[in-house]
């Protein structure tokens, strides 16, 4: 029991439980939407190319417009700005459900409300990340923010498989329903919320001045840039696996919609593992190894996936892609939160989420492409993961230093 409730630690505040618990459901809906989608363009046209075009167009808006949605974040009321963005997922979910239900979906709508759907993730993916510090603290922000990618991860497991078997049985209109529908979840938390007021309007410049302090900080701490960059070109490099993974589950290891549910769900329950090792975990320090060595590991599992063609060894060593994906991702994105000082947070987050989601669509579409004239190039992308890992461990002991200042500065502003 007291390993239980140390690992669910950020629990004890009621703001967190009513959003977590609103994002369990919401995420489900996510995933079924994710795998439905993949499945839909590859239908409609099966095209590698085009699965790359659809990976793109919908996370390609995060790379341009998240400075300008992590200024917003920083200055308006987030749980009120959540409200909105959350609402307009909703909406795009329920169009793209229809029109497929009608049987008037083509790839076009498919890729017009990806498109959408990037902008609005654009401003809601740093407000989210901003957010969680004011329900929990900074105490319990590192645990918070495990926990979070906790949810993330149940929710890829359960998603997958449902969106699978849905697929099969119903056809993809349906899981684009059911995600709409799982909105007024998270929608119902945040309106239960309640949160210290925050102070808008009262900044020092126009946004695109806030935006230049924000790189400012980025550029000059040599700690934060260092996790940034890694997390790009891992993101760039090794996440287009996802996109491709239609291929692979069809073409490469001969099964269908069910079987793609099955390898996305073992990249959950190990994405899940490695969240959970989070959560129970105290404290930020040491994650650079951790951030390091998630690096590595997952480039030598990409490359290992690369040669596979037994479903079920495929299926295992997604289980370690997963987990070294998200021990990298939670792990930068917990140093980075207590790196950043509270006034630059919304646009600290918003670099992160252009590194970890604005960069990947280009990964993805240059994957699509190669893949078209060279099957799933994984192994490419699993090397330069790898290269990426050697180099920031190398880099690790000289970059400490940069860090250990950036955490005694946040902890005693925090302490004043």
């Amino acid at each position: 029991m007291k390993a239980v409730a140390r690992i669910g630690r950020a629990l004890r505040h009621r703001n967190f439980r009513l959003y977590i618990a609103g994002q369990g459901v919401s995420l489900v809906g996510t995933w079924l939407q994710v795998v439905a989608q993949s499945w839909l363009v590859y239908r409609l046209t099966d095209s590698p190319l085009l699965l790359g075009v659809a990976g793109f167009v919908g996370q390609a808006p995060v790379f341009f417009l998240a400075p300008v949605g992590g200024a917003v974040a920083d200055r308006v009321d987030r749980r009120r700005l959540l409200l909105l963005t959350q609402s307009s997922s909703a909406v795009l979910a329920g169009v793209l459900g229809v029109l497929t239900l009608a049987g008037h979906v083509t790839i076009l709508d498919v890729l017009v409300v990806a498109g959408l759907l990037g902008v609005v993730n654009a401003i809601d993916i740093p407000t989210r990340q901003s957010f969680v510090v004011e329900m929990v603290g900074r105490e319990d922000l590192p645990n918070a923010i495990a926990l979070n990618s906790s949810a993330v991860n149940a929710a890829r497991v359960l998603g997958p498989a449902v969106a699978g078997f849905l697929v099969a049985a119903v056809g993809e209109g349906w899981c684009f329903v059911l995600n709409a529908l799982s909105f007024l979840a998270v929608l119902l938390g945040l309106a239960l919320i309640r949160t210290a007021p925050r102070p808008v309007g009262a900044k020092r410049g126009s946004a695109i001045a806030e935006i230049r302090d924000a790189w400012r900080f980025v550029t000059g701490a040599p700690m934060v840039r260092a996790l940034l960059v890694l997390l790009g070109l891992v993101s760039a490099t090794g996440m287009p696996y996802a996109v491709l993974m239609p291929i692979f589950a069809d073409h490469v290891l001969g099964g269908g919609s069910r079987a793609l549910g099955i390898l996305l769900g073992a990249t959950g329950i190990g994405a899940l593992a490695a969240a959970l090792v989070l959560a129970y975990r105290e404290g930020p320090r040491g994650l650079g190894r951790w951030v390091a060595t998630a690096a590595i590991g997952l480039g030598l599992s990409l490359v290992a996936f690369s040669a596979s063609r037994a479903f079920w060894l495929s299926a295992a060593i997604l289980l370690l892609c997963g987990f070294f994906m998200m021990m990298q991702m939670a792990a930068s994105n917990t140093l980075l939160q207590v790196l950043t000082p509270d006034a630059l947070r919304g646009r600290v987050m918003a670099a992160y989420s252009m590194m970890f989601m604005g960069v990947a669509p280009f990964g993805a579409l240059g994957a699509g492409a190669a893949a078209d004239r060279l099957g799933a190039p994984l192994a490419i992308g699993g090397v330069a993961a790898l290269a990426g890992g050697i180099v920031f461990a190398v880099r690790l002991p000289g970059l400490r230093a940069s860090g250990r200042a950036l955490l005694a500065a946040q902890e005693r502003a925090a302490a004043g």
